[in-house]
C-alpha cells in the first residue's frame, strides 16, 4: 500500500500495525507480561457475557492479539467456531485456529456471518467509529450480539496532563498525542446510530501503579498503544520535555512512595442486531398514566 494511503483519516494505519507487530515481538520475549491490561479486559468481557443466558455458535474475536478471548469463547457451551481477526501480522503468526487479517475499519466479512462479535481494545483505533460499528452490525446475524471494550476519554489523563504542561514549558506548543475517545454518554447513542437494538454502555476504571514515567512508557510500547495519529510530530521526544513531564507527573500525581498511577477508562458497549422477537418500545401516545402524576411529591 502506498505511503500516502496509510495516513488518510485520523490514524496512520501503517504505523499502527507496526506498533502491534512490535508489541507481538515484545510479548514473545516477555511471555506476554505486557498484555495484562488486554487480558484483564478480556476477562471482564467474558464476565458480562456470562450474564446472558444464550449460546453463540459462531463468534468473531476482533483484535485478537494472542488469542485469550478467542480461547475463552471457544470453550463456551454451544460454540462451534471462533474466528480470530487481527490487523497485526506479528500476532497472527502466533495465533491458533481460524485466523483472518482484518482491520476494524474495513471488515472482510459478509452480512449475517456471526452470532457473536466480541472485541477487546481495538475499536478506539478507528477513524470512523460509527462506520465501524455499522459494519459490525451488518456482519451479525439477526439477534446477534456485539460486546466490545475500548479505551475511553479519561484514559491516561495523568500522562496527558504531564506532557501537555511539559511541552508548553519546554517547546512553547503542544503536539498531537491524544486520540479522540468515545465518552460513556455517547456509547449507547453510537450503537443506536449504527442500527443496534437494545444498546447499553457502561465504563470501568483500571488504575495501574508504576515506579516512574519511563516504566509506563515501556508498557505502552509493549501493549502497542503508543501514538499513531497521522498528524503526530515525527522524530524523537526531547530529553528536556521528557524530564519535565516526569517531574510534573511525580509531583502532581505521585504517592508517598514515589510511585505514579496510570488510569485506563474502559468503555463497554453492548448491542443486538435487530430481530422481530426482541422487546419493542410501545407506540407513542399509548401510555395510560401521566409521568407528572408518577413523580408528583407526596403531601
Amino acid at each position: 500500500m502506498p505511503a500516502e494511503q496509510t495516513t488518510v483519516g485520523l490514524f496512520d494505519r501503517r504505523a499502527w500495525r507496526a506498533h502491534r507487530d512490535r508489541a507481538a515481538r515484545l510479548g514473545r520475549m516477555t511471555g506476554g507480561a505486557v498484555d495484562f491490561l488486554h487480558d484483564e479486559v478480556a476477562e471482564r468481557l467474558i464476565d458480562r457475557l456470562d450474564l446472558i443466558r444464550r449460546e453463540f455458535a459462531l463468534a468473531l474475536d476482533l483484535g485478537a492479539r494472542r488469542g485469550p478471548l478467542a480461547r475463552a469463547l471457544a470453550a463456551r457451551p454451544g460454540s462451534r467456531g471462533v474466528v480470530a481477526a487481527e490487523p497485526g501480522a506479528g500476532f497472527l503468526r502466533g495465533a491458533a485456529g481460524l485466523r483472518v487479517a482484518a482491520d476494524p475499519e474495513l471488515l472482510p466479512f459478509g452480512a449475517a456471518s456471526f452470532d457473536l462479535i466480541a472485541s477487546t481494545l481495538v475499536l478506539h483505533w478507528t477513524s470512523d467509529l460509527p462506520g465501524a460499528l455499522a459494519q459490525l452490525r451488518r456482519a451479525l446475524k439477526p439477534d446477534g450480539l456485539l460486546l466490545a471494550a475500548l479505551l475511553g476519554g479519561a484514559t491516561l489523563i495523568e500522562l496527558r496532563t504531564a506532557f501537555f504542561e511539559a511541552e508548553l514549558a519546554e517547546e512553547g506548543g503542544v503536539s498531537p498525542r491524544v486520540s479522540p475517545s468515545v465518552g460513556l454518554g455517547d456509547g449507547a447513542a453510537l450503537l443506536q446510530r449504527a442500527g443496534f437494538a437494545l444498546p447499553v454502555a457502561d465504563s470501568e476504571a483500571i488504575t495501574v501503579s508504576y515506579p516512574d514515567l519511563l516504566a509506563l512508557l515501556r508498557d505502552l510500547r509493549g501493549m502497542g498503544e503508543t501514538n499513531a495519529l497521522a498528524a503526530r510530530r515525527r522524530g524523537g521526544l526531547r530529553r528536556a520535555t521528557l524530564a519535565r513531564a516526569a517531574a510534573i507527573y511525580r509531583e502532581r500525581f505521585g504517592d508517598a512512595q514515589g510511585r505514579i498511577p496510570a488510569t485506563f477508562e474502559i468503555v463497554f458497549l453492548c448491542g443486538w442486531a435487530p430481530h422481530p422477537a426482541q422487546p419493542q418500545p410501545l407506540p407513542r401516545g399509548s401510555a395510560t398514566a401521566r409521568l407528572a402524576d408518577a413523580v408528583r411529591p407526596r403531601r
